[in-house]
Parts: C-alpha cells; structure tokens; sequence
C-alpha cells in the first residue's frame, strides 16, 4: 500500500495531504519501467557472460573456426597471387624476351571480372564479397596467364634453336640449395665495401663439376685477374654466360658445346676466400640477373625458393 504523503501549509497552519495528479503518476510508472528494463538487461548480460548458454558457445566456437578458416583462405590468396606474379614476371621478361615479342598490357592481366551485379546474390556481406571478387580476379588472370603459356608454347615450336640457346638451367648439381649470394649490391669478402656483384654463388666443394647452361660455344677458357680461371660461352642470340673461379677446365676456346655439359670443376682460384661458382649472364653486352633465366630444372616451388634465398643481402664469395 503506497504511503500516504503530507506537506505543512503556512497559510493554514496545518498538515495538508499531498495529492499526485496523473502527470505524476504516468512519470513515476516510466521511471520504474525504464530502471526495471536496465536492470533486466544488466542481469542477462551478466548471467550470459558468466553462465553462457549452450548454444551461445557453440556459435563462438563456429565462429572461431570460420575465423580460422578465412585466415587460411587469406593466405592461399596471397600466396597463389605471389606465384602468379613471378610466373607474369617471367613470361613477359623473360620467355617473351627470347622470342623478340612484347609483354602483355597490365590493362589486359588484370581485366575485368563483370560488374557488381554478378555479386547481387551473395549475403549482404563486404567480406564475402570482396573475397568472391579476389578470387574471380585471381581466376581471370591465372586464365590469361595460361592462354599466354600457349602462345609461347607456339613460339617456342618455332624458335627451337633458340630455346636450346638460352642458358636456362642452374650450372651446379643442386644448386638451389648451394645458392650463397645473390645479384646487387653485397658487402665485398676481402675489400669489406659495399660492391656490386654482377651475378650468383654457389658454394661447393673443389672438383664439383660445372654445366653449360645452354648450347653455345666456348669463346674463352683462361685465367683472369680477380676471376681466376674462367670460361665465357656465347650462347647467340645476344647471351652470354661467365663461370669464374674455377679448378680445372674441360672444355676449351672454340668447342660446341651443349646444354647441361660438363666444362669446368669448382675452385677458390683469383679474388675468392672459399671454393664456389660465380656465375653471370651477360645480355646484349648488360650484365643481367641469371636468377630469373633458371627455368628448365626448377619447378615454381623451387623456383621461389631459390629467388627468396637469392634476395637476401648476404656477402658474395669472391669477385
């Protein structure tokens, strides 16, 4: 029963009753709702956080393995967009360079994949969507990229002097885990300067045979200050490639040679303060990266592999 209320009146000198009017009343009924509803709900957020429902917990933990899932997701995108960069990479620089024909247009890798109509039906949801358009981006250019592969693949059937030509396999037997330094700037083992090394490393043993990396001919098997004994075959074709340090020659000036023959050993012979292959590619006269021509005994994986091993900045071997 709700207690009777009184206020003094000075006028009359006495107690009057106080009287509540509806106005009141209609106020007090919506604080006392208001507050029973904020209470309500402060006492469900805490009893679901300190007494979480079955079903509750089974939602987090589907939504943690969506979460886990998705992350995955992400880094099979990231990777598969890695690869496919190196493969465009090499078929416009380097495939397409054997055969004298230009680069794909960007504008024609990375075309289109329809408009926003194609998503309309997916859940109204911007991860969703965004990840459905990486992948059709991804889909149209691994599309391309193989629609070019077939083009080479022509040029090649009609070019297969040329392709024998080019030095495109590592000179070393397993080589892809004897790669010590790679092309650039590198702190020089005797000098202790920062110095440019014109091509790659591989460390081995002495007496380790050395491949010709395409046919050519042998234009120079001497010795050469700062590279020791060295061999240069012009492939033709504007290439030509360098083995420096070496032990021991078997090939000599003026001989034909094949693809993947043997005409050097390993040695640690002129500027050099362990046994190991310097190998370059000469291009046209420029002296040219050899790590994006090892295409014919690598797969992508090794590949990749061998390119990241080759970016890192450690000290080349000798001159």
């Amino acid at each position: 029963m709700a207690k009777i209320k009184y206020y003094y009146d000075t006028e009359t000198c006495q107690y009057e009753r106080v009287k509540t009017g509806t106005a009141d009343t209609i106020f007090i009924v919506l604080v006392f709702l208001i507050a029973s509803f904020t209470m309500a709900v402060g006492l469900a957020v805490f009893y679901n956080t300190v007494f979480p429902s079955e079903d509750y917990l089974i939602i987090q933990a589907e939504k943690k393995k969506l979460e886990k899932q998705y992350q995955k997701f992400e880094g099979d995108i990231a990777f598969m967009h890695k690869v496919l960069n190196v493969l465009q990479e090499r078929d416009d620089y380097l495939y397409r360079g054997y055969f004298d024909s230009e680069p794909l247009p960007q504008e024609i890798r990375q075309g289109g994949t329809g408009g926003t109509d194609k998503y309309k039906n997916l859940p109204n949801m911007n991860l969703i969507r965004t990840t459905a358009q990486r992948i059709d981006q991804l889909k149209r250019r691994m599309y391309i990229q193989a629609k070019s592969y077939d083009e080479i693949v022509k040029l090649a059937r009609t070019n297969a002097e040329r392709v024998a030509s080019i030095p495109g396999i590592v000179p070393v037997p397993n080589g892809r885990k004897r790669l010590t330094s790679g092309f650039g700037y590198r702190m020089h083992p005797i000098y202790k300067i920062f110095k440019m090394h014109t091509g790659i490393d591989f460390g081995a043993p002495t007496g380790t045979p050395i491949y010709a990396t395409g046919d050519g001919v042998v234009i120079a098997a001497k010795r050469q200050s700062g590279y020791g004994n060295q061999i240069e075959i012009d492939h033709g074709f504007g290439f030509v490639s360098k083995y420096a340090h070496l032990s021991k020659f078997e090939c000599q000036t003026g001989q034909k040679v094949k693809r993947g023959q043997i005409i050097g050993r390993v040695g640690s012979t002129g500027v050099s303060v362990a046994p190991h292959l310097h190998y370059e590619i000469i291009k046209d006269g420029t002296k040219v990266n050899p790590i994006h021509y090892f295409h014919y005994n690598l797969n992508s994986t090794e590949y990749e592999e061998l390119v990241d091993v080759a970016a890192r900045n450690r000290p080349s071997m000798g001159e």
